[in-house]
């Protein structure tokens, strides 16, 4: 069954507009803080910023993950 009400169309792309914002603003603010903990903790590896940065590219997919999820359930 299709969906013909335009508000619910304009409310799922606002949702897939917002998501690559979303996964940008987390991955920078666990990289800030990385670099942060760097700067305060030296060390000769930078390993604050690469764990942090991973840490946040997986959050940042499992926040994709569970919007999409939560989109095609509605889709149906």
């Amino acid at each position: 069954m299709t969906d013909k009400n335009p508000n619910n169309r304009s409310n799922k792309w606002l949702a897939l507009i917002n998501i690559p914002i979303q996964m940008g603003v987390i991955v920078f603010a666990f990289a800030y803080a990385g670099n942060w903990l760097d700067e305060k903790y030296p060390n000769p590896h930078k390993i604050y910023i690469k764990i942090l940065v991973l840490v946040g590219v997986a959050l940042s997919f499992y926040n994709l993950n569970r919007q999409l999820k939560d989109i095609n359930k509605s889709d149906e």
